[in-house]
């Protein structure tokens, strides 16, 4: 895939963000070959939108969910929005919204690009706190027979949409983050349930391992992002009258309204 058609396809990604549009499929010109090609649209992506990047999303951090997304391995997005909670949007204007329940890491320091890689602990101790929260992923293309493989999702940020954050969890550093159930219901009917150990092992490993895919790229991370690091409870599709709160329990909840 030469330069032009990397330069279309990020051209044609960033006016659907820009426009909150969707398509159905991709001109198989405009399909990366790869994800070393698909990454470095998204980050063309970017560059084209012009701007600033809030925060990044994991996806995928075990085997069950690589499956389900044809993957090999965890896949990640910049994430251009970061809202706190309580959020109200409004559902025709989304792209294929999906709510879905993760822990927030806010960064208190950088994590550069760096030869050693990074270990837990060092990405633990940079920080700076840990919130409830879900992700609101959104998605480029319309999900239909014609939907492109994954590659071009990865161009579209993973399917990147809002972060949405709640109050910091105190001393989440001493707290069972891992084994703490957290729960998504739909207007007051619980509709999944799952915890960090089931599907991280805990939100500071798949944060690691951001950190060092960011770093052998040459891309980094930096101080004031705010990482969404996967999801707890899966995915669902939401309809136009429903809230979503996603409740941690004693680390408290979050909730996204659909008008």
């Amino acid at each position: 895939m030469d330069m032009t058609a990397q330069r279309d396809l990020a051209r044609l990604l960033s006016d659907l963000r820009r426009d909150g549009r969707q398509q159905s499929g991709l001109d198989p010109r405009l399909v990366p070959p790869d994800t070393a090609t698909a990454y470095h649209v998204a980050a063309l992506v970017a560059e084209e939108l012009g701007w600033a990047v809030g925060g990044w999303k994991i996806a995928a951090f075990k085997e069950e969910m690589q499956q389900a997304l044809r993957t090999g391995s965890p896949i990640y997005g910049r994430t251009f929005f970061v809202k706190e909670t309580p959020v109200t949007v409004v559902h025709a204007k989304l792209t294929s919204p999906i709510p879905e329940v993760e822990y927030q890491a806010m960064l208190g320091a950088d994590l550069p690009p760096r030869d050693k890689p990074y270990s837990q602990d060092e990405v633990t101790e940079a920080v700076a706190s840990l919130h409830p929260g879900l992700e609101l992923a959104e998605c480029r293309f319309i999900h239909d027979a014609a939907f492109p493989p994954l590659p071009a999702i990865l161009a579209d940020g993973a399917g990147s949409g809002t972060i949405i954050y709640g109050p910091a969890i105190a001393d989440w550093k001493t707290r069972d983050i891992a084994g703490q159930e957290a729960t998504l219901t739909s207007n007051g009917r619980l509709r999944r349930q799952g915890t960090a150990a089931a599907a991280l092992d805990h939100p500071m490993a798949p944060l690691t391992w951001l950190a060092n895919e960011l770093s052998r790229t040459g891309v980094g991370l930096k101080a004031g992002q705010m990482v969404s690091t996967g999801t707890l409870t899966g995915m669902l599709a939401p309809k136009p009258g429903e809230t979503y709160v996603a409740d941690f329990g004693p680390f408290g909840a979050v909730s996204v309204a659909f008008t």
